[in-house]
C-alpha cells in the first residue's frame, strides 16, 4: 500500500498541472478575491456617493423650501426641461426614455392641507430595479427634514414651546441595544463565504491527480500492470486514496495558511473595517478547527473522485463525470446561508452543510464545540463508508475494464 502511495505521490510531484491546483491556486486565490473584493466595494461606493442624479420637479412652488433643499442638494442636478413636465405621466416617460433619473410630483400645497388636516401625498417617479438605492432615501430626507418644519411652524402657532416640539414630533424614540457583539455581528454576513472558497479548492486538489490515477492509468494501459504486481486491490485503492487524501490535505492546509496570511496582511496593511472587525480576533486555534473539519471532507470528496474516475473509459470522460460534483457540494453550501438556517444537531448530520455552518459559527465566535465533534465523527463516518465502497468497486472487473 505504501508502494503505492509513494509511487502515487512522486508522478503526482512531477505534475506540473497538479500542482498549480494543489499549490498555486490556494496561495494566489485569496490576495485575488480580496483585492478584487476591496475594489469593487470601494468602486462602486464612492461611483454611488458621487454620481449626481437629474430630477424634474414638478409643482415645486407648492413646498419652495423643499425645492430649494432639493435644487442644492450635492446629488440632484435640476434638468433643463423641467417646465415640460406637468403630470405624473410625464415623469414616468421621461424616467423610463432616460431623460431624468427621478422625478417628484407634488399634488397641492403642504402647509394648506395640514391646516385644513388633511394630508398630503407625493409621488417620488424612479426605476427602482436599477443600482441607485440613494435616490428615494435622500428624497425621502428632504422631505423629512420639510415636514417637521410644517410640524413645528404649527406647533409654534399653538403655543408650543420649541424645547417641548422634539416630543410632539417625536414622542417615541428607539434605542438599540444588541447582544451581539460586532466579530458576531460580521461574522454572520463574511462567515458564509469561507466555505465557497475552501471546500471548492479541496475538490480542485483531488480531482486532477484522481483522473490519472484511475482514467489516466487506463489510458495509458498500466492499470493492468498494477493488477499483476504483488498487492491486493484494497491495498492498492488505499495507496491511491492516501495518495488523493494528501492532495486534499496539502490544499486544505494550504489554502487555511493562505486564508490566515493574507487576512493578516489585510487586517494590517487595507483600511477595510469590515475585515479588521470580523477577523482580528479569530486565532490560531480557530484556524486550527476549520482545518480539522476539512479534513474528513477531503476524505468524502477523495473517495467520491477515485471512484469516479476508477469507472471512466477516457481521462475526458472522467473530466466530464467530473463536472456535476462541482454543483452537489454547491448546493449544500448554498442551503448553509439560507435565512434561519443554524447549526443544530440536526443540520449537523448534513454533509457539507454542516461544516459550512459550522466555519461561519467559528468565524462569528459562536461555535459549540459538541457540535463540531458531532460532524467530525459523523463526516468521518461518511468517508469511511465512501471508502469501502470504492474498495468494493475497484474489485469489479465490469468497472475497471469497462
Amino acid at each position: 500500500m505504501f508502494e503505492i502511495y509513494r509511487k502515487e505521490l512522486l508522478e503526482l510531484l512531477r505534475d506540473r498541472k497538479t500542482l498549480f491546483f494543489v499549490i498555486a491556486l490556494p496561495i494566489l486565490i485569496f490576495p485575488l478575491i480580496i483585492g478584487f473584493m476591496v475594489f469593487l466595494s470601494s468602486q462602486a461606493t464612492q461611483s454611488a456617493e458621487q454620481k449626481v442624479h437629474q430630477f424634474a420637479l414638478v409643482n415645486g412652488h407648492y413646498a419652495p423650501d423643499f425645492a430649494q433643499r432639493l435644487f442644492y442638494h450635492k446629488s440632484f442636478k435640476q434638468t433643463k426641461e423641467n417646465d415640460m413636465y406637468s403630470t405624473i405621466d410625464d415623469l414616468v416617460s421621461a424616467v423610463k426614455s432616460g431623460k431624468i433619473d427621478v422625478g417628484v410630483y407634488i399634488p397641492k400645497a403642504a402647509h394648506e392641507a395640514m391646516q385644513l388636516g388633511e394630508q398630503t401625498t407625493w409621488s417620488v417617479v424612479f426605476n427602482d430595479a436599477k443600482a441607485i438605492n440613494f435616490i428615494y432615501t435622500r428624497i425621502e430626507e428632504l422631505k423629512t427634514r420639510f415636514t417637521d418644519e410644517l410640524v413645528s411652524d404649527a406647533l409654534t402657532q399653538y403655543g408650543v414651546v420649541k424645547e417641548k416640539q422634539e416630543a410632539f414630533l417625536h414622542p417615541i424614540s428607539l434605542q438599540k441595544v444588541d447582544t451581539a457583539d460586532k466579530r458576531e455581528n460580521l461574522g454572520e454576513k463574511l462567515g458564509g463565504i469561507i466555505p465557497y472558497l475552501l471546500i471548492p479548492l479541496i475538490l480542485a486538489g483531488a480531482i486532477y491527480p484522481a483522473i490519472d490515477m484511475g482514467a489516466g492509468e487506463k489510458e495509458r494501459g498500466t492499470l493492468e500492470t498494477l493488477l499483476l504486481t504483488p498487492v491486493s486491490r484494497t491495498q492498492l485503492v488505499l495507496g491511491k486514496f492516501l495518495t488523493l487524501l494528501t492532495t486534499s490535505v496539502s490544499s486544505a492546509i494550504i489554502t487555511v495558511a493562505s486564508l490566515g496570511i493574507w487576512v493578516g496582511i489585510a487586517v494590517t496593511f487595507i483600511q477595510v473595517d469590515v475585515i479588521k472587525v470580523a477577523f482580528a480576533s479569530v486565532g490560531a486555534g480557530e484556524f486550527v478547527l476549520i482545518f480539522m473539519l476539512l479534513l474528513p471532507v477531503a476524505a468524502i470528496l477523495s473517495s467520491l473522485v477515485l471512484a469516479i474516475s476508477i469507472y471512466a473509459r477516457t481521462f475526458k470522460e472522467a473530466q466530464n463525470y467530473m463536472g456535476p460534483l462541482n454543483f452537489l457540494i454547491i448546493l449544500p453550501m448554498m442551503a448553509s446561508i439560507m435565512p434561519n438556517m443554524q447549526l443544530s444537531s440536526t443540520t449537523a448530520l448534513i454533509p457539507i452543510t454542516n461544516v459550512s455552518l459550522a466555519i461561519k459559527d467559528i468565524i462569528k465566535g459562536t461555535v459549540d464545540m459538541n457540535l463540531v465533534w458531532l460532524i467530525f465523527i459523523s463526516t468521518a463516518v461518511l468517508g469511511g463508508i465512501l471508502l469501502a465502497a470504492c474498495v468494493r468497486w475497484f474489485s469489479k472487473e465490469s468497472v475497471l475494464f469497462r
